[in-house]
């Protein structure tokens, strides 16, 4: 068995290949998140028509996907900055914010704490609580606020819980950090998949309030890990003017550029995906919930957080056995709050969702 050293990322496939000699193309991924659709048919229709554009440069203020990403997320574009993924996006703004100290709401995802340590700061954790099932509790929260705090964290919906914060509790969060001179940085990789999606999101926020930035990206809604395009949207002009000057000039290139301006606009795709995942999202919920060996907690993004109650069961065990069944599901014992009682595992299409929950089920009977 793969001992807990041996973490697996859901992009980890080579690693896998290399140490279960199972061929990555055998195996079917619950762990990265990504949408099981695959991209946008309309991409892959039209990209290829536009393969000549390699041979200029791209917009450096990229205006015409900006103005398209303003549509699909109803804001205006010049509230828009693109990065090389949301994960330049988070190290661009931490380099210019340099918090001394940041709170993060945890578990969660670690690149938070890495670029923060990496620029010298401090990284204290907020807890969800089990017991609560990991739901947020906002006037808990905001009493631990205080003006020794630079920055707040929040992956909403979070990553791995799977849990949301409503936008009406956003705001009470932003009045209460704005008081303390807190800014806040909001991380909706996932928003697009929750059935609530416009209760969610932060979005409107950023047009009454100047600390608050939220980060997006196409790796898991729009299935393009690859492309590497990510946007931030944010009111505070004096920061996108600081990130703008700071950050390398054409950091997406022509066909990811033009792809945005593809997939954003393909709205069967963009359905589709939603009522795919809503309809399987609520499907595995009750099947899992109704195992009195396993314990779900209600998700809202395109994976469910599950705590394994039977004492012959551990996640890496788990993972271990599944992986032999070339499906790769994530140990959760690597984020911070949790053990080795812990998995992660994503929505596919319906006919893997049940090879993986026939394997869940039958593999202690």
């Amino acid at each position: 068995m793969i001992q807990h050293k041996d973490h697996f990322h859901g992009s980890d496939l080579e690693k896998i290949e290399q140490i279960y000699g199972i061929k990555k193309e055998e195996i079917t991924s619950f762990s990265a998140n990504v949408n099981p659709l695959g991209i946008s048919p309309l991409l892959r229709e039209e990209l290829a028509n536009h393969i000549d554009d390699i041979t200029a440069y791209p917009d450096r203020e990229y205006t015409s996907l900006r103005k398209c990403i303003a549509e699909y997320t109803d804001t205006d574009y010049e509230n828009i900055i693109m990065g090389n993924g949301s994960t330049e996006l988070i190290s661009l703004f931490i380099q210019i914010e340099r918090p001394q100290k940041a709170l993060i709401i945890g578990p969660t995802y670690s690149e938070y704490e890495r670029e923060i340590a990496l620029g010298g700061g401090t990284c204290l954790y907020y807890p969800l609580k089990e017991e609560q099932d990991f739901a947020f509790d906002a006037q808990d929260f905001t009493s631990h606020l205080n003006e020794s705090i630079d920055l707040v964290v929040i992956c909403n919906p979070n990553n791995p819980t799977s849990g949301a914060i409503l936008r009406r509790t956003m705001r009470k969060i932003l009045d209460v950090c704005k008081q303390n001179d807190i800014f806040v940085m909001v991380d909706e990789t996932y928003v697009e998949f929750a059935d609530n999606y416009q209760e969610i999101t932060s979005v409107p926020l950023t047009a009454y309030y100047n600390n608050i930035v939220i980060l997006r990206g196409t790796s898991k809604f729009f299935a393009c890990p690859g492309l590497r395009l990510g946007y931030a949207v944010t009111g505070n002009r004096d920061l996108m003017k600081e990130i703008n000057t700071k950050k390398n000039p054409w950091t997406i290139n022509s066909l990811a550029a033009i792809s945005g301006e593809i997939m954003f606009r393909d709205s069967s795709y963009i359905a589709r995906t939603r009522s795919l995942i809503s309809r399987e999202r609520s499907r595995i919920f009750d099947l899992v919930t109704a195992d009195d060996r396993f314990k779900a907690y209600p998700p809202s993004a395109n994976f469910m957080l599950v705590r394994l109650l039977d004492n012959t069961l551990s996640s890496g065990l788990l993972f271990d056995q599944m992986i032999r069944q070339k499906m790769m599901i994530r140990d959760c014992s690597t984020f911070p709050f949790l053990d080795n009682k812990y998995i992660r595992f994503c929505f596919m299409m319906p006919e893997m969702n049940d090879k993986l929950l026939s394997c869940l089920f039958k593999r202690n009977n």
